[in-house]
């Protein structure tokens, strides 16, 4: 096992590293800058039942303190991400664990996307994405119910062959509740977090930046919140956690696992270098080094 290595369950990786859902789609586009078998893990684009064409442009824009995207879950339909875009990854990098992500509008479609996903041979772990800000029904109203979360999950874990892993939103005022329904619910591990919902404006066209009004903000700004809700998971519980929000450096990587991640997503940090996560594995053991940190497993001892 060597110093960069983590295991999580059905998920055993090389490295802690992996580009976050909506960061990748389904792994051809950045395969282009660098090779993928650098990676930890991927996470695919956010599948529904049905492909989607997602909001109206524009639907990404850069602010003062990081990205707004309304994207709106545009994605090529469980089918076709089962039968083409799984197979492809397989068959061009058989080793990289590949994580899927499951959206939709209803417990029912959650489930029905759960289950094609989580029984593709081609994939190792899944997200639920019961947290995009960037729609105007379904995940988010589930992911903010204890109750509800709770009911999806067990649905989602049920049909699934693979660990499931719950992306919980910051976008409340307590995170606890939230994280014991996804445990309550079966989820094998938790992803924190997802974007948090901003707003711009365009002076000159007195209008939203966003044909969406409002969007998800992703950069460097989620990396405190994302921290102490991190923190706070950990406090009652060990369940694992793949931590996401505001990750640019190797030193943001050792701080995320310091506060109690076992691995972490890279997102925006992406759109401004396309080389932001090999550039991350390639510098954290020489980041390690000047911390004496020996091997990354031994910061899961950290507690504060």
């Amino acid at each position: 096992m060597s110093r960069l290595s983590v295991s999580l369950p059905g998920l055993h990786l090389k490295n802690p590293v992996i580009p976050a859902s909506g960061t990748c789609w389904y792994g051809q586009e950045i395969a282009r800058n660098y090779d993928l078998n650098k990676l930890g893990s991927l996470v695919i684009k956010s599948t529904t039942s049905q492909p989607r064409k997602g909001n109206p442009a524009p639907r990404a824009c850069e602010t003062s303190a990081g990205w707004l995207n309304a994207y709106g879950l545009n994605n090529a339909g469980v089918d076709n991400v089962v039968q083409e875009k799984l197979p492809w990854l397989a068959q061009n990098y058989p080793e990289l664990p590949v994580i899927a992500s499951a959206a939709g509008f209803s417990e029912e479609e959650y489930e029905a996307v759960a289950a094609k996903l989580g029984t593709s041979p081609y994939v190792s772990a899944m997200e639920l994405n019961v947290s995009c800000p960037n729609v105007k029904y379904g995940g988010l109203a589930m992911g903010t119910d204890p109750e509800l979360l709770e009911r999806l999950t067990r649905r989602c874990v049920a049909v699934s062959n693979v660990p499931v892993y719950v992306k919980l939103t910051p976008n409340i005022t307590d995170i606890v509740p939230l994280a014991k329904a996804a445990i309550n619910g079966g989820a094998a591990g938790l992803t924190m977090i997802n974007t948090l919902t901003g707003m711009a404006i365009d002076l000159k066209t007195r209008k939203p930046k966003l044909a969406n009004v409002t969007g998800g903000l992703s950069g460097a700004a989620l990396k405190p919140i994302a921290l102490r809700m991190i923190h706070q998971v950990r406090q009652f519980s060990n369940i694992p956690i793949i931590g996401v929000g505001g990750i640019e450096t190797p030193e943001d990587v050792l701080e995320f696992m310091m506060a109690g991640a076992n691995a972490v997503e890279v997102g925006a940090a992406s759109f401004h270098d396309p080389l932001a996560c090999p550039k991350i594995i390639d510098q954290l053991p020489t980041v390690m080094d000047y911390y004496g940190i020996e091997k990354l497993t031994d910061l899961n001892e950290v507690r504060f």
